[in-house]
């Protein structure tokens, strides 16, 4: 009788080395001493009790309950065998509308095209509302790609760890790589990837917007201002500021794009010199230019067979339905890599038409990015009521309000190559605008290929399930039509003859 204890310590041994090993897996052989241990104990136990054990296993119950036990093993072991797997090779199905929980085909790219480990440290609580919203997205980043390592730290339970990282709020996600720092406080796709690609450059691409003319401010929130433009842009990762050729002497070499939007006063001859050399270097230029404007940017664009032509645009067909005649709502676009996956509408307030000069611009390759339809025209008298073509002043649409063009000719191995982007309007990008459904994406569109930033094209913040449908002139009469005349007089005719078929019972 003393040695049933046995037994019970080796049970209780091997009990305490599976949840040792659960809690500190790293003190590997405090585990293998008591699970061995605990076998040593169950053995001799076995060998002391040999002949009541074979007694014992010989009795019809003893038999029946060992095929109980056996069964309840085998069903055990395959849910162990289930979950291993699942934990392992793990499969989630989306089911969502507008696919919350799926990432981007932009942000596989990434995560697939890792240079180095990244570790994310996630800064919250189980009750904080970006708990879960964290949870889920970082494990689908960390499920396509084993060089994510991500980590929850909960700062009231681990203070000491908020404190080295000068946590000041919950909800904070801190990247990490190579010595380089990145902090998030959304959980959003755009947040974290653009930290993702941020943390693991080496250098940050620099976008500089030219001021001293009347341009928008970026650090301006009202709704003329571009500082949701410039939030955008951080976003993606890259480094914005801006820049005055009024003093500087060139644009710096290291500028990835150089931003002209919405200047209202004169461009000086020195300035335009300064910007067209930056571009004959392999620079990249985005051009913002708004009708009825003193910034005459012709002389610098007619070096590349490039114009901008008088009057607004006006279409009869792509507009807003309750808006100006002069707010277009663009649909068609030429096919090339910033348009490819433009699949909204871009609404441009007030725009103009671009030219494009073949024999001036013959070494290069000229592409319109966006088109009025056919029943638009560039209306050249703006200060009375637009309302019809004018064929002998006015210009007759299709009319493109958006154009890039690259050489023709790639330039040696090693030099970069120049590219210009001229959009006839800049209060798309503007903080009353830039949210529209298709003005972000195109202006990120835009940006990524000036920057040769490929991954990033497309990658825009989700947009909510329910989403408002803004109809065009001609699809709002279709809907008076249906809703206003067609539905209540089919309900009449079909009640009046309810009405004649009962009254003949």
């Amino acid at each position: 009788m003393k040695t049933i204890p046995l037994g019970v310590i080796g049970m209780a041994l091997a009990l305490a080395g599976a949840v040792g090993y659960s809690l500190a897996p790293e003190k590997l052989w405090l585990v293998t001493l008591m699970e061995g241990a605990a076998l040593l104990c169950l053995l001799l136990f076995a060998i002391v009790h040999f002949s009541r054990l074979k007694a014992f296993s010989s009795r019809r119950s003893t038999r029946m309950g060992a095929n109980s036990l056996l069964m309840i093993l085998l069903f055990v072991s395959i849910l162990a065998i289930v979950n291993f797997l699942a934990a392992r090779h793990s499969i989630r199905w989306d089911l969502s509308e507008n696919q919350n929980f799926s990432l981007a085909p932009q942000t596989y790219r990434v995560l697939r095209n890792l240079p180095r480990e990244v570790l994310v440290t996630v800064f919250t609580r189980e009750k904080d509302p970006g708990y879960q919203s964290y949870k889920e997205r970082l494990d689908s980043y960390r499920q396509a790609s084993p060089k994510m390592t991500v980590e929850f730290v909960d700062p009231e339970r681990q203070p000491k760890i908020a404190q080295n990282y000068g946590i000041n709020r919950t909800d904070t996600a801190v990247f990490e790589s190579a010595g380089h720092t990145v902090r998030v406080t959304s959980p959003s796709e755009v947040e974290l990837t653009g930290a993702l690609i941020r943390v693991t450059q080496d250098r940050q691409k620099q976008v500089l917007f030219l001021e001293g003319h009347g341009e928008p401010s970026l650090d301006d929130r009202e709704r003329t201002g571009l500082s949701a433009a410039k939030d955008i842009l951080l976003k993606q990762g890259y480094d914005v500021g801006t820049l005055s050729l009024l003093k500087e002497a060139a644009v710096p070499d290291q500028t990835a794009i150089l931003v002209v939007a919405g200047p209202r006063r004169p461009v000086t001859t020195e300035e335009q010199e300064r910007i067209h050399t930056y571009v004959e270097k392999g620079g990249h230029l985005l051009l913002l230019i708004d009708p009825d404007t003193q910034a005459d940017l012709n002389p610098l664009l007619t070096q590349w067979g490039l114009g901008v032509g008088p009057g607004v645009l006006v279409d009869l067909q792509d507009r807003l339905a309750q808006g100006d005649l002069t707010s277009l709502l663009v649909r068609t676009f030429t096919e090339h890599e910033i348009t490819q996956d433009l699949s909204a509408a871009v609404l441009f307030p007030l725009a103009r038409h671009i030219t494009f000069d073949e024999q001036t611009g013959k070494a290069w390759d000229y592409v319109p990015l966006a088109r009025t339809s056919p029943n638009s025209w560039a209306e050249t008298d703006i200060k009375g009521r637009v309302v019809n073509l004018d064929e002998k002043e006015d210009i007759k649409g299709p009319l493109p309000m958006a154009a890039a063009i690259s050489p023709k000719v790639a330039p040696e191995e090693g030099k970069p190559r120049p590219a210009v982007v001229v959009i006839g309007n800049s209060t798309f990008a503007t903080n009353a605008f830039v949210n529209f459904p298709g003005n972000s994406d195109f202006f990120l569109h835009t940006a990524a290929w000036l920057a040769e930033e490929r991954n990033m094209m497309s990658l825009v913040p989700k947009d909510s399930a329910l989403r408002p449908f803004t109809p065009n002139p001609l699809q709002e009469r279709a809907l008076l039509y249906l809703q206003v005349i067609l539905l209540p007089a089919a309900m009449f005719v079909a009640g009046i003859l309810v009405w004649r078929k009962r009254r003949r019972l």
